[in-house]
């Protein structure tokens, strides 16, 4: 059984040989692990020009390519660029790392959209890294196209978050006019991602906060609901078998059966200190499937590999059962994660991933 097998399988809630995998690192954790590998950058970068990364060197089943917005993140290594968005952004050190952080915003403050322009989700360029990773391993691997930061959070990294907040309660026309604009690029990047061959869609905006939701339901319905429901409907469309994932970091229970409803095959990142993972697989999990739920707020960074290795086996008992479970670290491995904590993450995938489950 192949990766693209095994993962097919997984989301079609059957068990297969074992859980499928997938890790996602910092480029600073990515590095690390890399040099304690023997990884050396040549290596490193042969995969990256096929449009992949270490996951490759460590067993994935799913690789992603990226589009939108997400990717202005680490866009570039001078200490201060701006994105094709128009949104400028500053590498800042902290103790146990760097990240790039947006300072100044294009639509701050902006009375409507003349003179912005979102960029072209039309250009044969961006759609390189996809052709190359799906001609080199969609055979063989599940090749997932990732849009994440669709609307919400693109929308106020253009705008601000404040003022975005604002918007939605006191100036909803602008707010309609910029989902509107924004959510267009991933309109148009995922019907072709999908016409090229993804196996998955992957959208997705922070909603939820540690304990509860960013905004409101019945805002998120008023804004968010209709043009996820457009989105999911239209690649649906294209190819029925193509499932779709949605990230959002914290607690977004309440909106959970909607999107579902709506036509959500795959939740992520099913962070286990906001939301709890045994309650969500009994409720959801006949219909929906679920990718991550390893902790990196306390466990992966600051616990022990033994501590890791109960965390990955309760997940795995918890959500494998029955299939419908994509074993993953709740979000990018971060810099100060210990390369030990690491490494215990993927041998207890290897220990009681596979089925039947121990």
């Amino acid at each position: 059984m192949n990766a693209k097998e095994r993962v097919k399988l997984a989301l079609d809630h059957q068990e297969p040989d074992r859980v499928p995998l997938h890790c996602s690192f910092t480029p600073e954790a990515e590095r690390k692990l890399a040099r304690h590998l023997g990884i050396d950058v040549q290596r490193l970068e042969a995969y990256k020009s096929e449009g992949a990364d270490l996951g490759l060197a460590m067993g994935h089943d799913l690789l992603t390519t990226w589009l939108g917005f997400a990717t202005s993140y680490y866009a570039q290594e001078a200490q201060t660029y701006t994105c094709e968005w128009g949104v400028q952004w500053e590498w800042v050190d902290y103790p146990t790392g760097r990240y790039t952080e947006a300072r100044s915003r294009p639509l701050a403050e902006a009375k409507d959209l003349s003179g912005y322009k979102v960029p072209d989700p039309y250009r044969d360029e961006i759609y390189e890294g996809a052709r190359r990773l799906i001609e080199s391993y969609g055979n063989d691997y599940y090749i997932v196209g990732a849009i994440p930061c669709t609307m919400f959070e693109c929308s106020w990294a253009l705008r601000g978050y404040d003022r975005l907040m604002l918007d939605m309660l006191e100036n909803k026309k602008f707010a309609h006019q910029l989902f509107d604009a924004v959510v267009e690029f991933s309109r148009v990047a995922g019907r072709r991602l999908i016409e090229m061959g993804v196996d998955m869609i992957w959208v997705g905006d922070d909603f939820g906060g540690q304990t509860k939701m960013l905004i409101s339901p019945r805002t998120w319905r008023e804004f968010f609901k209709p043009r996820y429901a457009g989105l999911f409907a239209e690649f649906k469309a294209i190819n029925p078998k193509v499932k779709i994932a949605y990230h959002s970091d914290g607690n977004i229970e309440p909106i959970i059966p909607e999107l579902i409803e709506i036509g959500l095959d795959v939740l992520n990142a099913v962070q286990p200190k906001c939301m709890d993972t045994a309650r969500l697989k009994r409720q959801y999990g006949r219909n929906l499937s679920f990718w991550g739920a390893i902790d990196i707020q306390e466990v992966l960074p600051f616990g022990r590999p033994a501590d890791v290795e109960r965390e990955v086996r309760e997940r795995i008992s918890t959500l494998g059962v029955g299939g419908g479970y994509i074993v993953s670290p709740s979000h990018n491995i971060q810099a100060d994660t210990p390369v030990e904590n690491i490494l215990a993450f993927y041998d207890a995938v290897k220990k009681y991933g596979t089925y039947p489950l121990p």
